[in-house]
């Protein structure tokens, strides 16, 4: 695997619960062994975890697949993988 191209965690959205005003890190790699959430493992590659601060209480999609246009959160692209 190219160290350019984001491992496919899951072809479909992580469902998290998160709370108003915490700052979540999404990994953008696909590596990490905390999906959907950076734990490193990036580390020596060009990827870098992706900041997400919960707007409110509830559910959020992050993205599984690394191909999302409104990454973190998932927008369907894995329907297309």
């Amino acid at each position: 695997m190219s160290d350019d191209a984001p491992i496919i965690a899951q072809k479909s959205p992580f469902a998290v619960d998160v709370t108003e005003g915490k700052t979540y890190f999404w990994c953008s790699c696909g590596r990490s062994q905390n999906q959907p959430f950076c734990d490193g493992s990036h580390k020596g590659t060009p990827f870098q975890p992706q900041k997400w601060t919960a707007e409110k209480d509830g559910r959020a999609f992050f993205c599984g697949c690394k191909a999302s246009a409104k990454a973190p959160l998932c927008d369907g692209a894995h329907n297309r993988l």
